[in-house]
């Protein structure tokens, strides 16, 4: 079978922002709503796809975002126009004063607070995060196989990422797994993956595999949406079903009638969606990035430490937003590949 979209997954609906559209638009007309933030370079796993072996060079503290200035730049985001934030690392729930941030955001009043995490420290902090307003929780695991698990992170844990998957669900909270598909490592796990959707109240997302700095990413290793797609629809008998999705999201989701929760799929590789794109990302060490695969960085943390108005830094940002490219930071597919170098791995971007 072959996969299709609607045309109203990809309708554009004019945004609403907060206090001002244009400081957060780009010269594309794409307003941007939803910021990631990286609170931490480190993390607690050597996934293979996200750095090598031997770790990465972490940037020395006093060149990283305390706790005020992170809060200090959410807000100013909040002011502009940001609805959504998402902490991502490395972990983010590693980071020694975590539950400090959370409180931090939590008083924002923002319309969704989320966090993408390994799950390995979840289950222990789904208590305050639940306190403090957290709404979404996505959790990267890419087997379902425990031997598997020790190859890919370079590390043990299964078991606890597993049954944090399921507190977080008991907890309420809105909960998606993220799966990194690479050709030889996990794609004969896609249709697992997918079962779990019929019985469990998730969002399976399948990701294409991306280029990083130092990810050591073939072709080879690319598999194809609409392969998984087929493969999912041949190993369990069922015909996928389109969910019109809102303004901004990356994922094509799809489910079936008597399942409980839904698959996804991020296309980058194959299937851009930069047209729709409403993201923006704060990084550990104050950097704004408006793309993950653009590699031109600039910094608001010199005017956060130097006690700039507020407007000083939403100027800064809005000339940074301002710059965005059309897709890909400015690449083509054809082109990223051999440019991922000047890139950052992507455990010091955050995802």
């Amino acid at each position: 079978s072959k996969a299709t979209v609607s045309v109203l997954y990809w309708e554009m609906k004019p945004p609403t922002p907060r206090v001002t559209k244009s400081l957060l638009s780009d010269t594309f007309g794409r307003f941007h709503d939803y910021l990631r933030i990286s609170l931490t370079e480190r993390c607690n796993l050597r996934c293979q796809y996200c750095m090598p072996s031997e770790g990465v060079d972490l940037t020395p503290n006093e060149d990283l975002m305390t706790t005020g200035e992170l809060l200090k730049a959410s807000r100013i985001f909040r002011d502009m126009g940001v609805k959504k934030i998402r902490l991502t690392g490395g972990e983010p729930l590693i980071r020694k004063d975590f539950d400090n941030v959370i409180q931090g955001l939590g008083e924002l009043d923002l319309d969704k607070l989320c966090i993408t995490t390994n799950g390995i420290k979840l289950s222990r902090k789904i208590p305050i995060m639940k306190e403090h307003g957290v709404t979404h929780v996505n959790i990267s695991l890419d087997t379902l196989v425990e031997a598997k698990y020790q190859f890919i992170t370079r590390r043990n844990g299964f078991e606890k990422v597993f049954k944090a998957l399921h507190q977080s669900i008991d907890a309420g909270l809105t909960t998606k797994v993220n799966c990194v598909v690479m050709r030889g490592q996990n794609d004969d796990e896609v249709v697992a993956f997918a079962n779990l959707a019929k019985t469990l109240p998730i969002e399976v997302r399948f990701i294409e595999y991306m280029p990083f700095n130092s990810n050591s990413w073939s072709s080879d290793m690319l598999v194809p949406w609409m392969s998984i797609f087929d493969s999912i629809e041949q190993g369990l008998d069922v015909k996928l079903q389109g969910i019109q999705g809102q303004r901004g999201d990356v994922s094509k989701r799809y489910s079936c009638d008597d399942w409980v929760g839904s698959v996804g799929f991020i296309t980058t590789m194959t299937s851009q969606f930069c047209g729709g794109c409403n993201r923006m990302r704060l990084l550990a060490d104050g950097q704004v990035k408006v793309c993950l695969f653009d590699s031109n960085e600039r910094s608001i943390l010199q005017l956060l430490r130097t006690n700039a108005s507020d407007i000083d830094v939403m100027q800064r940002i809005s000339e940074i937003v301002d710059g965005k490219q059309a897709s890909l930071g400015g690449h083509t597919i054809e082109t990223l590949a051999s440019h991922s170098g000047e890139n950052r791995p992507m455990v010091k971007i955050g995802g």
